[in-house]
């Protein structure tokens, strides 16, 4: 009698594991697409065992360029997204992809290259940089080149240069595209003695293996503003909305603002992130 009930009871754990893993059920997960530079830096490494302790829910960090963070969001492979490309930011929401674009932080890209600086651009604005990079035979630049946040920046800055991107992109092998996120670019930048746009977030964490030297580091345009964007369910039925939400409260919330705030002060000497839950910073 004894063996048969240990048999049942063992058939019974068996079926009810078996109904689990057919159904999903479990440590629920939240997808979380990511840019580069959040990841390069360290920060989602900080945060991540954070937020599943609080929730009690496993999370998926996805880091790529903003471009493809954007279609994994209007694709429904993740639940959240965290970028830093405010039109295509406000575009996603308005075609009812995103809830609410959200920023929770932000910091300033900088125009860095070799300490020689062969084009002179030290001190100057950043078209006026960009423009004497182009002009300057022997500099190099290197760029993203991988439709990511930092690569639209990037655009931005030869347009407002008065520079018709794919000209400058096609003019020659000085302009070199990596493909890479924001770490690996820097290295090659380094390694090229070229210039490159770089948030300093990455900069600082990469800057003991670099050659390079902050040389343009003012600039309106330079502002770099991260949000937080929940997947809409209207659009994709599978968003774990709950979490989502849970996601966008907890990087906005005064606790973990503080701690991006101070994240990297003990390393580097100065904060990589400005707090700004919720706010629009002003450049």
């Amino acid at each position: 009698m004894k063996k048969k009930t240990i048999i049942a009871i063992l058939a019974g754990l068996l079926l009810v594991s078996l109904l689990v893993s057919a159904t999903g059920c479990g440590q629920p997960h939240l997808k979380v697409a990511t840019t580069t530079s959040l990841y390069d830096t360290g920060l989602w490494g900080y945060l991540e065992p954070l937020f599943e302790e609080e929730y009690g829910v496993e999370l998926d960090v996805l880091y790529a360029g903003t471009g493809i963070a954007l279609e994994y969001g209007r694709r429904g492979d993740v639940d959240v997204i965290t970028i830093h490309d405010k039109s295509r930011e406000g575009q996603f929401v308005a075609e009812g992809y995103g809830v609410e674009r959200v920023p929770f932080a932000y910091n300033y890209f900088l125009i860095v290259g070799p300490e020689s600086d062969p084009a002179g651009i030290k001190g100057m604005s950043p078209e006026d940089a960009f423009q004497a990079i182009y002009e300057t035979a022997g500099s190099r630049f290197i760029s993203r080149g991988d439709d990511s946040g930092t690569h639209g920046k990037e655009k931005a800055i030869w347009a407002n240069a008065g520079y018709d991107y794919e000209a400058v992109r096609t003019a020659g092998q000085w302009y070199v595209e990596g493909g890479k996120g924001m770490g690996p670019t820097l290295l090659m930048a380094g390694e090229m003695g070229g210039y490159t746009l770089t948030d300093i977030g990455t900069f600082l964490s990469y800057k003991s293996e670099l050659a390079l030297v902050p040389l343009v580091e003012e600039g309106a345009i330079l502002l770099n503003v991260y949000s937080a964007i929940a997947v809409n369910p209207e659009s994709n039925p599978r968003t774990n909305i709950e979490m989502a939400n849970n996601m966008v409260d907890f990087l906005t919330s005064s606790r973990i603002q503080e701690l991006i705030g101070n994240y990297g002060v003990e390393d580097y000497g100065m904060q990589l992130f400005t707090p700004c839950a919720g706010a629009e910073p002003e450049s």
